[in-house]
């Protein structure tokens, strides 16, 4: 599976804004800052959105610290999704935050 860190994501969003980032924290914690191209996915409900993902290009997941996002991402990879891990998740993240 692949992981970057979230210098390199940063560089990446920077690139292409139209990437396809997920963020797996819960409603409450993306609500208290996120990064702006994220979507929220909480993770206790990740199983109802898997069909509704975009395979046309890799995800990028992303939660607080990275185990979230892993347990996502493997079971994304599982199904075949191009998938990517954030590692360090958003307590690593020194981005800017909406």
């Amino acid at each position: 599976m692949k992981t970057i860190t979230t210098t390199e994501l940063e560089a990446l969003l920077k690139a292409d804004e139209t990437i396809n980032l997920i963020d797996v924290r819960e409603t409450d914690e993306y609500a208290g800052g996120h990064i702006q191209q994220a979507k929220n996915v909480p993770l206790s409900e990740f199983g109802e959105y898997v069909e509704t993902l975009d395979r046309s290009k890799p995800i990028h997941v992303i939660c607080a610290a990275g185990g979230r996002s892993m347990n996502a991402s493997t079971y994304l990879d599982s199904l075949g999704f191009d998938v990517v891990n954030v590692d360090g998740g958003m307590m690593s993240w020194t981005g800017k935050r909406i």
